[in-house]
């Protein structure tokens, strides 16, 4: 039987796995998915144990992803993002590491019909998603503007991803009203009914993706239907850079729906 897991701190709330065991159920694959909640000064030996134990893999959350990055061989795309979500044990060589936000974000547009390539896109803030976001939407390619509440470190993510703009939650009034997508990358909207876009900016040739995913419906999610948009759920983000990862590990087709049931009947 193959271990997989997730190493996070704390980890308990994690909703990985329910979601990831009904991927091998369905897919009638011998493997296990635990949680491991290493002390913060010990996730270098964590990862060294995981992979002396013979782990197949492991997700990674906070406040691990940075950490974890500097542990691992990161692919093109993590080491751009400068962060790791995934780990993968090779039988030879060091772990290698993937991010897997990134693929959550553009197979969450395009699960819903949403196109990218040739689009204006606005992400708002600048953080481990947000950096996700930028670069993935870049990648497909978007025209990216990056806004934060911290304009100097919107401009620094700017200056990696190809062709971004970057400025301060104000200028938000500017570049909303003309964008095709937006996604929330903070997390604004989780603890409290609030949103990071005011409501008169929202309109109905938008595809509003928000990252949060408890509350199910955010503010901003809310707003944006009433104006028409296109809205799409932070599970949807969460399930897609799941099934990301299950495809990475096991290099079989994720099953979208047993793990999409999976992820809602335990964020219920």
């Amino acid at each position: 039987m193959d271990v997989y897991g997730i190493v996070g701190n704390p980890v308990g709330h994690s909703v990985s796995p329910p979601m990831q065991s009904a991927g091998f159920a369905d897919r009638e694959i011998d493997a296990t998915y635990v949680t491991f909640e290493p002390a913060e000064a010990e996730i270098e030996r964590a990862i060294d144990g995981a992979a002396a134990l013979g782990i197949a893999g492991l997700n990674v959350t906070i406040p691990f992803k940075q950490d974890v990055f500097e542990l691992v061989d990161p692919d093109p795309l993590a080491a751009r993002i400068g962060a790791v979500n995934t780990v993968a044990f090779p039988d030879d060589g060091p772990p290698q590491g993937y991010n897997t936000d990134a693929a959550g974000v553009t197979r969450s547009f395009d699960h819903h019909d949403v196109a990218i390539d040739g689009r204006e896109a606005v992400v708002v803030g600048a953080g481990g998603a947000g950096r996700a976001a930028a670069f993935a939407l870049a990648d497909a390619g978007a025209d990216v503007h990056i806004a934060n509440r911290t304009v100097e470190r919107a401009e620094s993510l700017a200056s990696e991803v190809d062709g971004a703009t970057a400025g301060g939650l104000d200028s938000l009034a500017d570049a909303v009203p003309s964008a095709d997508l937006l996604v929330n990358a903070t997390s604004v909207g989780m603890e409290e009914d609030t949103t990071p876009v005011p409501a008169e900016l929202l309109h109905e040739k938008l595809a509003v993706l928000d990252a949060v995913y408890t509350p199910r419906e955010t503010r901003l999610l809310r707003e944006a239907d009433a104006a028409g948009a296109t809205t799409i759920q932070g599970l949807w983000m969460l399930l897609f850079q799941g099934v990301e990862a299950f495809e990475i590990w096991t290099d079989a087709d994720a099953p979208i729906e047993a793990m999409h049931d999976a992820l809602r009947e335990a964020l219920n």
